[in-house]
């Protein structure tokens, strides 16, 4: 089960209620209220699982304006959903966010622990550190921490959460009734960890879940985000605009990876993508041109706004050129925000033409079922992208998906037809984590017999 297999595509489901802009809520198809229909997400995770998805990832923050994104204002809480798709489910990964600066190491832990047992061993967990400032008063906090220091106190956040799932040896409980013996208390250990940030002593009052660690995926595009993604993840929900932009991102983080001694085919990088399917490809741009229609400028500064931490940009005039934001933060979310820069300095662009760019969601893959896997496979092959998430909002859409650009990836041999495995660590051909603890002892007594 480890990275030797033939490497195939893999493929996430964004289950997003009523959508993540500000028109898909209104498809007549779609319930108004998708976003805490568990109805909803219940059905959709079981459309995917039958199409043989890797996992169904729930997309989270914890702040939100009058402004925000229909999907974004009145939603489900991640893991309580995401434990009532694991018994709705059987094989499909089920990965939700939460974020290491508003919550605690032991919460996040015996969380996704739980889920990981709830499921048989099909969880995951997207680190964030959380973009938007207006969180910290969520949280009784008067500044968001920051940029820098949110991505150090993650990387010491997941190694203490990691040591909580450590917690037991693998065979501490021998459940022996005969001799009254639940535990075995040599192979429960405590964390004691004392940390930059972080003070935690455990133990985790868990035992070691299927996967040992839940597969960890993280999502941040900043140069800190980068680096902790090759440092700490499995996946990650990259951030590209285009193919080669993609391409950039995919060798960026394998680098990064290889340098810090891991195996860079170990980290599956899957950008977020928005199909848009018809018969022909002239009837699938017409659809993508009627949808962007629906959205009205104002919608679009505001979703250009969030990446800077929800400024209002309809203040300033829209035809003129892209106003100073010298004054604006860059402690949101950094890693986007600089790269709408880059693109307005480069090309000189007006705020109108920005928020066209930049305010809705534009990695489309637009056209016949053949035309959207042709480009699937290219990015696939060309190194972009190790899989995609797929956006799930638009029945239609999904449907397509599913049932005509699905066969034809099969058909090419990049894509599964039947799960090999049951655990997310299967599907990802990624291996069981070794208890630091059982390792230790078995490096001890190596020393030893060697001595």
């Amino acid at each position: 089960m480890g990275s030797v297999r033939q490497r195939q595509l893999k493929l996430g489901a964004i289950l997003a209620g009523v959508g993540t802009d500000f028109s898909q809520w209104r498809d007549p198809e779609l319930p108004p209220n998708a976003s805490i229909d568990i109805d909803w997400y219940i059905q959709n995770a079981r459309l995917a699982e039958e199409a043989k998805f890797d996992l169904v990832f729930i997309v989270d923050s914890p702040f939100i304006t009058p402004d925000t994104a229909p999907h974004f204002l009145n939603r489900l809480e991640p893991l309580t959903l995401l434990s009532a798709l694991a018994v709705s489910t059987s094989h499909i990964g089920l990965v939700g966010t939460l974020t290491t600066t508003y919550w605690e190491p032991y919460n996040v832990a015996r969380l996704f622990g739980s889920l990981d047992h709830i499921s048989k061993g099909r969880a995951g967990w997207n680190v964030v550190t959380t973009g938007l400032e207006g969180a910290s008063r969520n949280y009784g906090k008067d500044k968001h921490l920051d940029h820098a220091l949110r991505y150090r106190r993650a990387e010491e956040f997941v190694d203490v959460v990691k040591g909580l799932w450590d917690s037991y040896e693998d065979d501490a409980f021998p459940y022996d009734k005969k001799n009254d013996v639940f535990l075995d208390k040599s192979k429960q250990h405590a964390l004691n960890h004392q940390g930059e940030y972080l003070s935690v002593a455990g133990p985790l009052a868990l035992s070691r879940s299927p996967q040992g660690y839940p597969v960890i995926f993280q999502a941040g595009d900043s140069n800190a985000g980068r680096q902790l993604g090759a440092q700490i993840a499995d996946g990650t929900f990259a951030a590209v605009e285009d193919f080669e932009s993609a391409q950039e991102y995919y060798h960026d983080l394998k680098t990064r990876a290889k340098a810090l001694g891991r195996d860079p085919a170990s980290i599956h990088v899957l950008p977020g993508i928005a199909p848009i399917i018809a018969e022909t490809d002239e009837e699938a741009r017409e659809i993508a041109v009627r949808r962007e229609g629906a959205l009205d400028i104002d919608k679009k500064l505001v979703a250009l706004g969030r990446a800077f931490n929800y400024h209002d940009f309809r203040q300033y005039p829209l035809d003129a050129p892209f106003p100073d934001t010298s004054n604006l933060t860059l402690n949101s979310y950094k890693g986007h925000a600089e790269r709408i820069l880059r693109g307005v300095n480069a090309d000189r662009l007006t705020l109108r033409q920005a928020a066209e760019r930049y305010g809705s969601w534009r990695l489309s893959f637009i056209g016949s079922p053949q035309t959207v896997a042709n480009e699937i496979e290219r990015w696939f092959v060309g190194n972009a992208a190790d899989g995609f998430n797929i956006r799930v909002t638009n029945p239609r859409d999904f449907k397509l998906f599913r049932e005509r650009v699905i066969p034809i990836l099969q058909e090419r041999g990049l894509f599964r037809t039947e799960y090999e495995g049951t655990t997310l660590r299967d599907h990802l051909g990624l291996s069981v984590p070794e208890n630091i603890w059982t390792s230790r002892k078995r490096e001890d007594s190596s020393r030893a017999d060697a001595a």
